[in-house]
This record gives C-alpha cells, structure tokens and sequence, in this order.
C-alpha cells in the first residue's frame, strides 16, 4: 500500500517523516497525471501546490480550523489528503467535483469557483469567530493571479483595520492564472521575490552586533526596531506591512519544513498574517512545464507520456471561431481593440494578440474594471470588444448597466461559455445572461445558431456605434451551418410546415433541437414553423403577427427560464394583444450538478423527445385552441 493510500484524514499527515513526506509528494503528483490524464481537468494548478497543500493541513486541523480555497481549480491534493482519492469520474456525472464541494466533505468551505473572494469570505468567519468566542483559526489561500480582482483589496482593506483579528492569508505565487500574472501587483510581487537582501542584512547584523562588547545588542535593538525602513530600502516589501498586514516570507512554497515553519510562525501572530510562498504551475511534469501558453492550466483526456488527446479530433470550436473573425475584422478596421479579464486564450483572443499586440489589453481578474475601461475606450473613438466567460460577466452588470448603457458607449460583450457548460459544475454554467441583461435598456443580444452566423453577428454587432451588443456562444464545438429558408423581419425560418399550429422560436444552438422536435411533431401530424430571432433582445416586432397565426408558441433556450428570452416573447406578445399561450423551455431556477453537458440538458428536459412530447400532450389536452390559455406552465 502505498503512502497516499493510507492518508484518510488530513490528522495522518502529522505521523510522516520528512522522508515519507517527500515521498507522498511524489506519489501525489504521479497520481494526478494519472488521474486528470484520464478523467480531463485542472493538472497544472494542482501540481503546483503539493507541498504546500501537505503543509497547510499539517499545521492546521482542518475542519475546526477552516482553510479556503481561493478558486477551487487547485483543489485535487486537497482532497486527496481529506478522504477523496476515487477520481475515476472526476467532473462526471455522479464524480467528484473539479472544485470544492459541501455535499462532498465537511473540509469543503467555498465552491462557487469564482475568483477574488476568499478573503472576503475570511474576514468574515473569522469575524464571526471573534464576535461567537469559538476557537479554530481561519486560512484563506489565494493565488497571485486571483490578488488582481478588485474583491481581494477591498477584503484586504478591511481584514487590515483589525490588528487583534487572528487570520492568515497565504499567497501562492506562481506569476499566473491561466497565463502570466499582469499589472501593478505583479511587478510588487516580482521585486519580493528577487530580493532576499534585507534579510541577509539583517542576519548579517544579529550576527556581528550581539557580538559586539558594550553597545552591541543595544544597536541590534535599535536596528530591528527600525525594519520598516530597512525594508523599504532593501527590500520594497511595504505594500502589504503598509495595510497592516504582518508579512512572511517570500518562502519556497516547494519545501514543507519551510513553509510549516512560516504558517506555524504566523498562526503564533494574533492579527492579520500574509504568508508569501513561491510555487511553480506543472511542477514535476515536463510537458506541463514546457507548455509555456498555461502551464496546463486544463487538459482533456490525453496519454500521460505524450500528451496526445485520446478523444476523437472535434469540429472547430465556437472560441476557435470568433477567435479567428476578430482578426479578420481588425485587419479591416483599426478602431477595433480588444479587452479581457485574465483569459487571453481561453477566450481566443491570442491570435488578435499576436496581430495587433497594441490593441489589446488582459486587465487580469477584474471584470468590472474592464467594462469601465471599455466605456472610456468607446467615448474615446474606438470600438473595444470584450471577451469573457458568460458567468464572469455577471459581476459586471452594474457597470455594464450604468456606465455602458447609460452612456450609450458602442462596447461589443462576447461571452463563451455560454449555457450549460457542463463539467466544471454550478459556478461555471453560463445560464443567467439572458436573464440578467433582459432589462438593460439599448442593449442588444444575438445567439448565433452556427459558426455563419457567429461570423455575421459579429460583425454587426461592431456596426453599431451608439449602444452595447452582446454574443454568447456554449463551449462545446460548432456543428454544421443551418440555412434559412426564408426571413420575416429580422427573423430567420429555418422550417415551415403546412398550416402550421407550433411556432417554435428556436435561441441560438437550440435551433438543432428545435428543428428535431418539429420531425417528431410532423410525425404525429402537427406541423411547425420553426424560426431563429437571430438578436433575441429586443424581440423582432415581426414576432408577433407571425404568432398570432399558430395555435401555439414555444420558445426553447440554453438559459434560465425565469426572466429569459421566453418571458420577454410572452411580454411582446401582450403587449401587440396577441392572445397566443407561450410554453417556455429553459434551464430550471436550481444549481446544476456537473455532467457532461448532454447528460445535464436530458436530466432539464432539454432534449428533442421531451419538447415535442410536451407540445404534442399540450395540444392534445386542450381542444379547442381557446382553451389553451389555461394551460399551466411547468418547469422546462
């Protein structure tokens, strides 16, 4: 049996050695490639924080002390050491979740995923520790990478006003997040780590003073009690002592008997502690270390040794399709910049990147920051498009709202990952932008339905020069291109039957499912006419009438059901008093487990079979067509 295999409780830790730490160190990584090789999903952020991880829970007795998880992708070896090692189905139905999860353990603090909010969740159960008298310390470990949020500082700024308020704030430096850690606080955290001069001089100093007869230790005294200054002069590490904050380190986040030594110096400390540690993304893997783009920030499932993907060769993906029609666009037109939040690549702007290096800003992990920026980009004469994913556009909302909207500054969203989004569960899903944005006046929203009318949104959408648009497009990758057979208004048809009774109004990449669901309709003799709005805000005004001649109409979209796109076809058409009932299928007002996102539209009913059989059992307990204004409306 191997070490690992016998760590079931983070308490087993405390009974290695120093040899059989190193040991497991070792076991744990050769675990993870293993594992996330054959399962898909963050191995580079893991194999980073080993060492670090082990020394966390050897120091601290997690759960009475409460260690959070910044993120959550650098989770794996935490559960390892906490009684998780059956990653078979790691982000599979019915797996471990690739973040940390309550349902899975009670050393499972904060899941949502996102980044930035660690320490505010920090200050406050350790607030809460003091006002309540419990015991148990409170240790948020956050990357370098999730310190650019705007969250991080304004939690520092108040952990800071609390100098009898026990709390450690680990910091693992490894200069990234997806890609290289950019801006201000990088550069600071650059300078700690190449500067060990201060403390050379200072042992230097306690060395040959307290040697010194008479006066020695006396100066020792004056020299220690003046550090501040020293440290701004040898080592410009002020920027944390200057809040408040006791600092520690740089330490080699690599080597556990230094980092134990430091976390156990701070948890002595009774206020607010930052331990620096110095960590490397994809140690001990070679592929991953030579990857340099993100360290393998996230892999699909591929062989071990040579990195191959196992999985059959996909069709070109929705970001690999903007990615390339934004070069396109910038070739043709120069005031087109671009501005994302940490995720250059992800996101598929490195191609603009590469092109147009001057017209492209990675703002780091600050969203709100970069729809403000943008606003200044568009009053300033250019036309900024914004590239995120769907669910980190919703910390974003009031800026895009108030300084955005109001303004009527042309800012182009484009949002990936939108929808169901499958494996890396609730926090990652990009189901509430329709939702959200639906009341922000001037705002326009498309949902291409293939890559054609990615390519042609898009450019229409940096057409327009006196509002915001929005793009959203899923993860998975683009299927064929599906003609329309004729327009109405601005609407596409994409099927019409003879004396139809359902018009199907099909969002974006519901269209396949929309178009199959009218095959089986057709089969038990119930036409369809199936159309694509193209910008589902504001509802084409060609909508309406087009309504009022079918018995019914379903609105069918990868998003929220409440509020979405259906809510506001059901609104217009009260609004031109068309008398028509509006069944709504969408994503339930619940947090989805992750799956593959197949598996989770069957588990929501978002599948061809259900849609028509729902229509069909509809219109087949309502005769006549007046009736069916009582239909109830379930949950889709």
């Amino acid at each position: 049996m191997t070490i690992l295999e016998n760590i079931r409780h983070p308490r087993d830790l405390r009974k290695l050695s120093e040899t059989e730490l190193g040991a497991l160190s070792e076991e744990i990584r050769q675990f993870l490639v293993e594992a996330v090789s054959r399962t898909g999903g963050h191995l580079g952020p893991n194999l980073g924080v080993v060492e670090l991880t082990i020394a966390l829970h050897r120091v601290f007795a997690s759960p009475v002390d409460r260690i959070l998880l910044d993120t959550g992708h650098q989770s794996y070896v935490h559960k390892l050491l906490t009684g998780r090692q059956d990653f078979s189905k790691l982000r599979g139905k019915g797996g471990l979740s690739g973040y940390p999860s309550r349902e899975e353990s009670e050393h499972d603090v904060i899941e949502n995923s996102h980044a930035s909010t660690a320490l505010g969740w920090a200050d406050g159960l350790a607030k809460a520790h003091q006002v309540r008298g419990t015991g148990g310390h409170v240790v948020a470990l956050i990357g370098d990478g999730a310190l650019t949020g705007g969250m991080a500082w304004e939690a520092l700024n108040n952990i800071a006003a609390a100098k009898d308020r026990p709390l450690i704030i680990v910091v693992n430096d490894n200069e990234r997040s997806y890609a290289p850690t950019i801006g201000g606080l990088a550069n600071h955290l650059a300078t700690l780590r190449t500067t060990d001069g201060y403390e050379r001089f200072l042992a230097w100093g306690k060395d040959v003073l307290q040697r010194t007869p008479v006066v020695g230790g006396t100066l020792y005294d004056s020299l220690h009690g003046a550090k501040k200054g020293l440290k701004d002069a040898v080592a410009p590490q002020g920027m944390f002592e200057d809040l408040g904050l006791k600092y520690v380190g740089p330490i080699d986040g690599h080597d556990i008997a230094a980092v134990e030594s430091a976390l156990r110096r701070a948890k002595r400390f009774g206020g607010p502690v930052v331990v620096h540690c110095l960590t490397e993304k994809g140690r001990g893997y070679e592929p991953a270390l030579a990857h340099d783009e993100d360290r393998f920030h996230t892999v699909g499932v591929m062989d071990p040794l040579t990195c191959e993907p196992l999985t059959p060769a996909a069709a070109p993906s929705w970001t690999s399709v903007f990615g390339d029609e934004i070069v396109r666009i910038g070739e043709e037109r120069p005031d087109v910049v671009a501005v994302t939040a940490a995720m250059l690549h992800p996101v598929g702007l490195g191609a603009f990147a590469a092109r147009f290096p001057g017209r492209v800003w990675d703002v780091g992990i600050a969203e709100q920051h970069a729809t403000v920026s943008a606003a200044g980009l568009a009053t300033g004469g250019l036309h900024p498009v914004v590239a995120v994913y769907a669910t980190f556009l919703n910390r974003a909302f009031d800026q895009l709202l108030m300084d955005v909207a109001l303004h009527r500054c042309g800012v182009t969203f484009v949002l990936d990952r939108a929808g169901v989004t499958g494996v890396d569960g609730p926090s990652h899903n990009g189901m509430w932008d329709m939702s959200i944005l639906q009341v922000v006046p001037g705002l326009r929203i498309a949902a291409p339905r293939d890559a054609g009318q990615l390519r042609a949104q898009l450019r229409e959408a940096v057409d327009v020069a006196d509002a915001p648009t929005l793009i959203r497009f899923p993860k998975e990758s683009v299927g064929p291109d599906i003609p329309a057979l004729d327009q109405v208004g601005g609407l596409d048809v994409l099927r019409r039957d003879t004396a139809p009774e359902v018009l199907l109004v099909a969002v974006g990449v519901m269209a396949p499912v929309c178009l199959q669901a009218a095959d089986l309709l057709a089969a038990r003799g119930i036409g369809c006419t199936v159309v694509d709005p193209r910008w589902v805000k504001p509802v084409d005004p060609a909508l309406p009438p087009l309504a009022a001649r079918h018995r019914l109409v379903a609105v069918v979209e990868d998003n929220s059901r409440a509020a979405g796109v259906g809510s506001a076809v059901a609104l217009a058409l009260g609004d031109a008093d068309v008398d028509v009932p509006v069944r709504r299928f969408g994503i339930p007002e619940q947090f989805l487990a992750h799956a593959k996102r197949g598996e989770v539209l069957a588990d929501i009913g978002l599948t061809p079979v259900e849609i028509a059989g729902r229509i069909g059992a509809a219109l087949a307990a309502h005769e006549p067509a007046t009736d069916l204004g009582t239909l109830k409306e379930t949950t889709e």
